[in-house]
């Protein structure tokens, strides 16, 4: 005797699943019409559709579907670089939230899988010297790249630049680059 064909019995699992939790539209969507829902009500029908030996059901592949699930791989892929990028040149647990959702305790994750130090304190100020250089690299980078000053990725990556080119904190680097953009010092 020939074993119960297993994708007939994944079918009839998920649409008694979601038979039980009122989710009709998912059953029609499995192509079940009025008829055969009546009957996956009725036990002795069900134990015949799960045990029968021929596949009465077929898979297709949405492969539009299929691929938006792939990129979307790569686009968590980018972030969780971007991320650890952004903590190992000193970007804030704020920033980070900020930008990408993140709680505190998954920040300090990532730094402890990243080996970073624990941070303890805020980071220095910037002196005169290194006030001017970062803003002059900053000026010649929003002009370069055509940022708007209201794009805050646009602005996200150019203070990553800035940050590694100067070995400076990121989180310092956006606070001044914030400041002047909310004291008005840059016109957009």
């Amino acid at each position: 005797m020939s074993a119960p064909h297993p994708l007939n019995q994944a079918v009839i699992a998920q649409a008694l699943h979601d038979l039980r939790n009122g989710q009709l539209r998912r059953c029609k969507a499995m192509g079940f019409g009025e008829e055969e829902l009546d009957a996956l009500k009725h036990p002795e029908l069900v134990s015949m559709l799960v045990n029968a030996t021929v596949s009465w059901c077929s898979v297709s592949v949405n492969r539009e579907v299929v691929k938006r699930l792939l990129s979307q791989v790569h686009d968590v892929e980018r972030e969780i670089a971007t991320v650890d990028r952004m903590l190992c040149l000193g970007a804030s647990t704020e920033m980070v939230s900020k930008f990408y959702g993140l709680t505190h305790q998954e920040v300090a994750l990532r730094r402890d899988i990243l080996g970073l130090p624990k941070r303890k304190g805020r980071h220095p100020v910037l002196d005169e010297a290194q006030d001017l250089a970062l803003w002059e690299r900053w000026k010649a980078g929003v002009s370069e790249r055509h940022i708007a000053l209201t794009d805050d990725m646009a602005m996200l990556a150019l203070t990553m630049d800035l940050a590694e080119a100067m070995s400076l904190p990121m989180s310092v680097i956006w606070s001044a680059i914030r400041n002047w953009i909310d004291q008005g010092l840059v016109s957009p």
